[in-house]
């Protein structure tokens, strides 16, 4: 995989109350991805950017929610999260600094 569809793969971790939940428990790892990513380009992505073992990918499609605004009804886009397991003894880091 060429380096330029790991960052179009991969859009960013997705942190919230039960993203930390399963990572400090169970060590997976939630992260927004691209709604045309597979589970395979997903997992050698996160195996090229981190240098980590990928146990198991699953994925979940979010459904965009919808809004009312002042001109009618909107629509938010949809969007594709993917819980990443690790390997034991493996982990992601996201607030060390790169020195």
């Amino acid at each position: 995989m060429n380096q330029e569809r790991v960052f179009k793969v991969l859009l960013g971790p997705h942190i919230s109350e039960k993203a930390t939940m399963l990572a400090d428990g169970k060590n997976q790892f939630v992260f927004k991805v691209a709604i045309d990513a597979t589970k395979l380009e997903i997992k050698n992505a996160v195996e090229a950017l981190f240098e980590v073992k990928v146990a198991d990918v699953n994925t979940v499609k979010v459904d965009g929610k919808t809004k009312r605004t002042a001109r009618g009804l909107g629509k938010r886009k949809d969007w594709k999260k993917a819980y990443i397991a690790l390997q034991p003894g493996q982990d992601i880091d996201f607030t060390s600094s790169a020195e």
